[in-house]
Formats: C-alpha cells, structure tokens, sequence
C-alpha cells in the first residue's frame, strides 16, 4: 500500500544558478515565476488559525493580578458612563405658562430660566429701588454733574431723603446705573424706550433715601425718578363730561357765538377731542399751546408710595429745570405725557387742574 505523501515548502526545486554570460537579446527571456495553484497546497498546512478576543471584564481584571512566571499583568477596563438624573416631565394643558406677577404687573413666561430670571431682578427694582452706594457718590464729588438740590428732606412716615439732579449724559458708574433704572421704568410703565434725541433735552431728578441707622451718602436707595424734558407745546386737559359713552367736543368761544348769532350765521361744529385714555375719560383740546416743561417719565417704587416723593420730585423740577425762572403748574406750564391711572392721579392733585398733555418726540 502506497504511503500518503505530504508535501511541504522543502520539496520545492531550488532556484536555477544565473547564467555564466549576461543574457542576450536574440534569446527568449525565462519564462515568468507563477504562483503554486491552490489544488497542489495542503489545506490543512500553514493556514493560520482564528484566536478567539479575550474580553476583559471589571471583575476579571481586578481577580487576575498575576499572571505565569509571577510576572504582574495590568488589565483597563473602561467604566461606563453615569448616566444623569432625570425629570419626570407633565403636559398642563389646564395652567397657562404666560404669568403676571401682581406685584411688578410684569408678565413672564413661567419654567423659562431667563424669563424668571428677569423677573427676580425687576420685581425687587420696582419694590426696593436700586442702591445707590459709595461708589456712586464717590464718582458724583470727584467728577461733579450731580447737584444736590435739597437734603434731610422729610417724608409722611418720617424718613429722610434728598434730592439731586444731572444730566443723561453724565457716564461712568452714575450713568450704568441710570440706564438700569430707566429700563426698569421702561419695563414697569409698558413704555418705549427714551430716544437720545429726547434724552439730549432732559434733566434726571433722584430721590435717594437714607437707610435707618445710616448716614447720608454713605448707604441709601433711589426711590423716586423724575425725567423733564424742554418742549414748547401741549394741549389743554378738557373737563370730564356727563356722557361717558361718547367724547366731548371743544366748546366754542364766547366771541365766536355771539357775534355769529348776532350776524344770523350758524357757527361751525367745534373739532373734536383727542382721547388720550378713554378708560378713564381722559380726552385733550387740539390747539397746541405753548409750555416750556414736559415731564415724560414718573416712578416711585411701590414699598415708597404715597410718602410724597413723586410731588417732591416735581415740584423740584418745576423749580429749578429754567434756571432763574420756577414754572407754575396750575398756569398751564408743565406738562406730561400719556399718564397711567396712577400718575393721572398725581397730574390731578399736584397740578391743581393746569397740568397739559403733550407727545414727547414732537413738541419739542
């Protein structure tokens, strides 16, 4: 019986000896090395076995610390990720997320870091005021602008304040913080911005209270702010009238009807009010009429309220706004814009009836 022969790489024919002479052209060239086909190779001869991948776990990387031969053997095990804790999430279809706080009257989105965030600062601007602290008075001896027009002013419930005034214009610390204080007007008033064309003809007015047990200019608030603007027209406030379902109109003059019916002829019809606020019966007379002072912004914090600053602050600024010429709101010589309920409130009372209405970007 015929013994099996394995072939293996040594029963290949050794490799001919080059030639003595160098090749010629005429000659053919050798025949090309081809590769043994697949039919005459051993399959079960040098064909490299497939190892199967170790998989390291924790466990077994902590258990095997030593490997054969004593020699230690590191293993690294990659640890998974903690995952993070989650919220469990509701739909309240029910609760409407659009919130007004009571307080502020400021309307925020409810759950909305920014929206909260915002309202956490203007809330407690619009209840405390803003601080008014070294830095600023500091500022205000060393660099001048700021006039202090009165001091140890007293209030209702026996606080003392003072008043001072400057310039919009003034910058550094003074003029960072009167920014953040007229948009906190701008915020609680629902009112536009103040343009710089408006700001360059303006005069601001501070009421800082002293904080109890402190001395002055060294820890106080700014309570009250008045903004007075140079104009040169308004409009007469018309008396309230009888109909409230319909806008009264401008009476005629009593020269006009009696000359007109002396002469037989019908007098015109008078031109129509321009409502101002007609929730509250609020309506003006068209004609303009000269005024030299407009008072476009008025805020008092709401913890400081009904103390008097406000009619302190204007009454100031009727005072002292024309230098050498205190104004008279009873003749017709200041002026407001659109008022809220509140500040038509104080129009009543510390105008005395000759307070006039006027639109801050055009009377001027």
């Amino acid at each position: 019986m015929p013994t099996g022969i394995k072939r293996t790489y040594s029963t290949r024919s050794a490799k001919p000896a080059p030639p003595s002479s160098p090749p010629s052209e005429l000659t053919s060239p050798p025949p090309a090395k081809r590769k043994r086909p697949l039919t005459d190779r051993d399959p079960d001869s040098n064909t490299p076995t497939k190892r199967a991948r170790r998989t390291l776990t924790a466990s077994t990387s902590k258990a095997g610390g030593k490997a054969k031969g004593g020699s230690s053997t590191a293993f690294t095990a990659t640890a998974k990720p903690k995952q993070g804790k989650l919220t469990q999430l509701h739909f309240a279809l029910d609760t409407p997320t659009l919130r007004t706080c009571p307080l502020c009257d400021l309307s925020y989105t409810r759950g909305a870091p920014d929206d909260e965030a915002l309202h956490r600062a203007h809330c407690a601007r619009v209840q405390r005021g803003l601080e008014w602290g070294k830095e600023e008075e500091r500022e205000a001896q060393r660099a001048g602008g700021v006039e202090e027009l009165e001091g140890n002013v007293k209030l209702r419930n026996g606080a003392r304040g003072r008043i001072v005034c400057f310039r919009p214009d003034v910058g550094g610390k003074i003029g960072a913080k009167l920014a953040i204080l007229l948009d906190t007007i701008r915020l609680a008033l629902s009112s536009p911005p103040l343009s710089p064309r408006v700001l360059q003809r303006c005069k601001v007015y501070l009421f800082l209270l002293s904080a109890p047990g402190a001395t002055p200019s060294t820890r106080e608030k700014i309570v009250g702010c008045v903004v007075a603007q140079r104009i040169s027209t308004a409009m007469a406030i018309a008396p309230a009238s009888s109909d409230s379902s319909a806008p009264p109109s401008s009476p005629p003059p009593p020269a006009a009807s009696a000359s007109a019916s002396a002469s037989g002829q019908t007098t015109p019809p008078p031109p129509p009010l321009l409502p101002v606020d007609s929730s509250t019966g609020l309506y003006v007379h068209p004609a303009p009429l000269p005024t030299p002072l407009g008072i476009p912004r008025l805020f008092v914090s709401s913890a400081h309220r009904r103390l008097g600053i406000a009619a302190r602050l204007l009454s100031a600024a009727a005072a002292t706004f024309i230098l050498g010429c205190p104004l008279d709101p009873a003749k017709g010589e200041v002026a407001f814009t659109q008022p809220t309920g509140a500040g038509k409130a104080v129009l009543e009372a510390w105008g005395r009836g000759g307070v006039r209405i006027y639109e801050e970007e055009r009377d001027m």
